[in-house]
């Protein structure tokens, strides 16, 4: 297939980091992006050249954009972390074929993107394409913090931001393996939804004495991980109100705030632990066989409809700049970005 010298793209406007740390909200992409037409990259030993079909946006697209995130950001570069599409060209036997990708040269935020062959996902023709767009960042996460709570042990999880895409993931894996999840979310609405999904119990932090709530629920179902994406005061209340030899694993900042560990001391009389989760760090330190399998998991989930992607809308990237910040700001559901627009 012959491929266009130029392409059109939200390009980063910066390098590096911020120095910030304001959330994943975002009202105006003009100060972080710019919708160019720049070079198609050219894949190099090892790479994959993708024309992309339809691309996720996720909570850290927002952080690293930004200048939050974990990795530093390159000027003039392509935004935007994963998606799917028609691999076009490279060092890679998966030419022709549909893949979901993490973009690691140039983003998917684009006509086309650039990326680790070593990475490519191989998609099943029955995957609905959203469900293919967004299967690498929060479903694999997922699956990874899921193995954290069966290796715990326990009969029940705690999780925040339990509206999330994410969140609904999590407490659908739950229900199917026979452990509570605990939910903590923000509106009351979302509660019902949230139990007829399989919520054991539904925390809402905008009603009276939550944690009070939370410590009637631990006392008898007495969860052993707190999956947490919010990082603010009332996580850290949780973990404090867990039982002994609970974990902490935070894996995202939705909050602002700096919450204040109030009882250090359990973490020495009461053997209670605090942990990050990154999901490349667990790629590169997991057993390399557990990667395909999970992604065949995640896939006949999706398939066979013990999962669904709740999507907030879809995007052309020609009016991207303007119209996905309304999206983002929708309560529930998954933006998309479709570059063929």
């Amino acid at each position: 297939m012959n491929t266009p010298a130029e392409m059109k793209a939200l390009v980063q406007l910066h390098d590096g980091y911020s120095g910030t740390q304001t959330g994943p909200n975002i009202t105006d992409l003009a100060p972080f992006l710019a919708h160019e037409l720049v070079a198609v990259p050219a894949p190099g030993e090892g790479q994959a050249l993708i024309k992309v079909d339809l691309a996720a946006v996720n909570p850290s697209d927002i952080h690293f954009i930004k200048g939050e995130y974990g990795q530093p950001r390159i000027k003039g570069t392509p935004a935007g972390f994963e998606g799917v599409g028609q691999v076009v060209a490279g060092d890679t036997a998966f030419v022709g074929q549909r893949v979901s990708f993490f973009a690691t040269a140039s983003g998917a935020w684009a006509e086309y993107a650039l990326t680790d062959a070593s990475g490519l996902v191989p998609c099943r023709p029955d995957l609905a394409e959203v469900d293919a767009a967004g299967q690498l960042v929060n479903p694999l996460t997922a699956i990874a913090m899921f193995d954290l709570v069966k290796e715990s042990g326990a009969d029940s999880f705690v999780l925040n931001a339990a509206g999330s895409q994410l969140g609904k993931l999590l407490i659908a894996l739950g229900r199917d393996h026979g452990i509570k999840p605990v939910a903590v979310v923000r509106r009351s609405e979302q509660a019902v939804q949230l139990k007829e999904l399989g919520a054991a119990e539904v925390i809402v932090t905008g009603e009276v004495d939550p944690l009070g709530v939370a410590q009637t629920i631990f006392k008898t179902l007495k969860p052993r991980i707190l999956l947490d994406a919010v990082g603010d005061q009332f996580t850290a209340d949780l973990f404090f109100a867990m039982p002994s030899h609970a974990r902490w694993v935070n894996y995202g900042k939705l909050s602002i705030e700096t919450p204040a560990l109030k009882e250090l001391g359990q973490m020495i009389f009461r053997g209670k632990q605090i942990e990050g989760f990154w999901l490349t760090r667990w790629m590169k330190q997991v057993d390399p066989g557990r990667i395909p399998q999970a992604f065949m998991e995640i896939q006949e989930r999706f398939v066979s409809g013990a999962w669904k992607t709740d999507v907030a809308g879809i995007v052309p990237l020609s009016t991207a700049m303007a119209d996905l910040p309304k999206v983002l700001a929708l309560p529930d559901g998954k933006a998309f970005i479709d570059p063929r627009q």
